[in-house]
């Protein structure tokens, strides 16, 4: 098999969740803790993202998301190539601090 940066995958979850009352944030909690149950990272506020190694991997892990989605608000995913990932480029303003580093592509077992 060869190793090909257009055939991995990188899985990007948006999600905007009611929190205005205590049912709406345990939903929040809930859908989020399976995001990082299920290897997603948080790339910015509700914005996660996990590395897959296939589009068929990527096909399962967004099963899940959508199995898990609250019965309020919002849930987008999207998936790019880990090509069109390593252009992505960040900004920021005046920081003290650099921003976080990219979770590990692939890790083996």
């Amino acid at each position: 098999m060869i190793i090909s940066a257009y055939r991995f995958m990188w899985v990007l979850t948006m999600f905007d969740l009611p929190t205005d009352s205590k049912p709406a944030r345990r939903q929040y909690a809930l859908f989020r803790k399976m995001l990082l149950n299920d290897g997603f990272a948080m790339m910015q506020y509700s914005v996660y993202i996990r590395h897959c190694a296939s589009r068929e991997n990527a096909a399962v892990h967004i099963s899940r998301v959508e199995a898990a989605v609250p019965p309020d608000g919002e849930v987008r995913v999207i998936t790019i190539t880990d090509k069109q990932f390593e252009r992505m480029r960040v900004f920021w303003g005046k920081r003290r601090t650099r921003p976080e580093q990219p979770p590990a592509q692939l890790e083996l077992f």
